[in-house]
C-alpha cells in the first residue's frame, strides 16, 4: 500500500511538470526592450529624519508661540498694593484683579501664583503671615469672579522679596504687595 501511493505521488509530481500545448491564436509578439524592474519600498517602522523634523519644528514654534504669549500676559500683569499692616483689597486692586480674572478666564491652562510680601517692619513670621494674608485676599477675589481655585497658588514671601531696600515710606509702600507669575 505504501509503495501505491509513493508511486502515485511520484506520477503526479511528474505530470504536473508537463506543459499542456494547445493552439495559439494570434499572439501578439514579446516586446523586445526588457521590463524595468520594479522597486519596492519596504515601510520602515523608524521615523526618518524628513518625517521627525516638520514634527519638533511645529513642536519648537508651538512652544515659542505658548512662551511668547506667557512673556505678553506677564508684562500685563500688575502688582496690588496694601496699606500698612493690611490685607484688605483697596484702591485699584480690584480693576487690576479683574484684568488678571478676564487673562485667566481667556485662557483656561494657564495658573498663577499669587506671591505675598511686606515691607521690612515687623517680624519675619508676623511678616509671612501677613503676605499670607494678602495673597489669600486677591486669590479670594479671583475665585469669587469665576477663576478655578485649582489654577491660583499663593505664597508669602514676608519682608525677603523687596524690590525697595530703602527705609523710607514711599519705598515700604511698594514692597506691601501682591506679585502674580504666571505658570
Amino acid at each position: 500500500m505504501r509503495k501505491l501511493i509513493l508511486l502515485l505521488i511520484i506520477v503526479g509530481l511528474i505530470g504536473s511538470g508537463c506543459t499542456h500545448r494547445g493552439v495559439v491564436q494570434n499572439e501578439a509578439p514579446a516586446p523586445k526592450t526588457a521590463p524595468a524592474p520594479a522597486v519596492v519600498k519596504k515601510p520602515s517602522s523608524e521615523p526618518t529624519a524628513e518625517k521627525v523634523k516638520p514634527q519638533e519644528n511645529i513642536r519648537e514654534r508651538e512652544l515659542t508661540d505658548i512662551q511668547h504669549l506667557k512673556n505678553e500676559l506677564q508684562s500685563k500683569l500688575k502688582d496690588i498694593h496694601f496699606n500698612f499692616d493690611k490685607s484688605d483689597l483697596e484702591g485699584d486692586a480690584k480693576p487690576v484683579l479683574r484684568d488678571i480674572a478676564n487673562i485667566l478666564t481667556k485662557y483656561q491652562k494657564l495658573k498663577i501664583v499669587i506671591e505675598g510680601n511686606c515691607d521690612e517692619r515687623g517680624t519675619r513670621e508676623y511678616n509671612l503671615a501677613l503676605g499670607d494674608k494678602r495673597a489669600n485676599a486677591a486669590k479670594q477675589y479671583l475665585i469669587s469672579v469665576g477663576v478655578p481655585s485649582a489654577n491660583i497658588e499663593t505664597v508669602s514671601y514676608g519682608k525677603e522679596k523687596p524690590i525697595c531696600t530703602q527705609s523710607t515710606e514711599e519705598c515700604w509702600a511698594k514692597n506691601r504687595r501682591d506679585h502674580f507669575v504666571l505658570n
